[in-house]
């Protein structure tokens, strides 16, 4: 792929000029996503984006828009870039089998940071009418359920794994507490144990975590009958934290050898948990409709994008390539406002200033249009102008403006990275629900660098 950004030209004028012509106007009315539902048609699964882990707008775009996929069209799982069992407590509640007393304390299991990024105002919002819809369905009628993708609750799901053997089988349960007594030394502290894994300090636990899972997986059908008073699906949620385990020893490992690497054993477990829950609940249900939500990073085709030519894959990347036209990819982005972001990993939520789209990307073309809300369908004909690769932002949950064309900017294909893609022109920061006293203040206006 070439790295060149276009220039501002006429072809730049002709690409304003197609989107000015193929947008859909977004007015805040029921209507809104009304050419995207037939867009999606009898799709089984949908990616949602996010061109950050921290814009209000997107998640209540997303939030709306899965509500309509649920009620409208059946969809019966929402599955997010969130570990497996800190969503699975959410599942619990919103499908009535938990001792939470409320969506908020349902989200508690997401201690572990960026807090923010599912302990939030939008999202304890959809959790609440995900419960309320569950709960105005036929007895005996299928819930939707919600189920994390991600791959880093690596002792929180060992822990899992012998909390449900303890249930329903002790014995086996002991077992599991020593194989995983193999990652006792490191204290909790995942990036220590694949550093000493990586470098050779240790011999490491891969082999322990594989053995689990597959005993376990063995005594499958045993398990599941062990004890009638436990729900069948709990053995899906302690099959998936064994696998998580297996998952997550080998990405720590590869933290340390090599970004590329790492990135796709991630994003290739998530992309692996989508199919275990699909096939799990084909199964048993004879049909699954999955709505995603996860970052454009991992939800847009790596193919269309610098992150592909380096070598690097996406879930988007392999819904495509496993269910081909029965998936949908839309994207979302923006162009100015603030985001919730830390500066540093491990660093306190801020409310920090997004600038403007550098000149010449995504952003900033679609800023040129005057169009302030719009959703584009990227196979439209009138869309071949907007054809040529140019920069798209990615803001995760780390933002650093002064190094923002390094940090944050990569080459891309828009029209075949998503199928589908959003443009809010201004938005504002998502609420956490721990608001700090650094995240109130905001970013101050006069330490905004406004120099690109």
């Amino acid at each position: 792929m070439s790295v060149q950004v276009a220039p501002v030209d006429t072809a730049y004028r002709s690409a304003i000029d197609a989107v000015r012509a193929a947008a859909h106007r977004l007015e805040r009315q029921p209507s809104d996503f009304d050419p995207v539902l037939e867009r999606i048609g009898d799709a089984k699964v949908v990616l949602l984006g996010e061109a950050s882990h921290g814009t209000h707008e997107f998640y209540r775009a997303r939030a709306e828009l899965t509500r309509r996929l649920i009620e409208e069209k059946g969809f019966d799982i929402v599955a997010v870039e969130a570990d497996w069992p800190d969503a699975y407590r959410v599942n619990r509640w919103v499908r009535g089998a938990s001792t939470d007393n409320d969506a908020e304390e349902a989200l508690r299991g997401f201690a572990r940071f960026p807090t923010w990024m599912w302990r939030n105002s939008d999202v304890l919002d959809f959790v609440g009418w995900l419960r309320d819809h569950n709960e105005s369905l036929p007895r005996g009628a299928p819930r939707t359920g919600f189920y994390g993708l991600d791959l880093y609750a690596l002792y929180s799901s060992m822990r899992a794994v012998i909390d449900y053997l303890e249930s329903v089988d002790p014995e086996l349960a002991g077992r599991a507490r020593q194989r995983y007594a193999c990652f006792d030394q490191y204290g909790e502290d995942c990036q220590l144990y694949g550093r000493a894994a990586a470098f050779g300090l240790t011999p490491g636990c891969e082999r322990e975590a594989i053995r689990q899972l597959v005993e376990l997986r063995h005594g499958a059908a045993e398990l599941m009958k062990r004890d009638g008073r436990i729900p069948e699906d709990e053995f899906l949620f302690a099959e998936q934290n064994a696998r998580l385990v297996v998952s997550a020893e080998a990405y720590y490992r590869e933290m340390f050898r090599g970004r590329v690497s790492s990135w796709n054993l991630r994003d290739q477990h998530m992309a692996d948990t989508l199919d275990a829950l699909i096939r799990y609940f084909e199964a048993r249900r004879g049909s699954c409709r999955v709505v995603v939500w996860e970052h454009n990073s991992h939800i847009g085709d790596a193919r269309a994008t610098e992150m592909g030519a380096g070598g690097e894959l996406n879930v988007g990347q392999l819904a495509r390539q496993r269910y081909g036209r029965d998936v949908v990819l839309a994207g979302f982005s923006t162009y100015a406002g603030t985001v919730t972001a830390a500066t540093n990993w491990d660093g306190a939520p801020e409310r920090k200033r997004v600038r403007p789209g550098l000149p010449s990307s995504f952003e900033a073309l679609f800023h040129d249009t005057g169009i302030d809300r719009f959703v584009l369908q990227l196979d439209d004909p009138r869309l071949k102008p907007l054809d040529a690769a140019r920069l798209q932002r990615a803001i995760g949950v780390i933002y650093r403006p002064e190094t923002e064309r390094s940090s944050h900017y990569f080459m891309t294909r828009l029209c075949q990275q998503f199928d589908i893609i959003f443009h809010h022109d201004h938005t504002r920061a998502v609420e956490p629900l721990e608001r700090t006293s650094l995240w109130e203040a905001g970013e101050a206006p006069e330490t905004y660098p406004h120099g690109l």
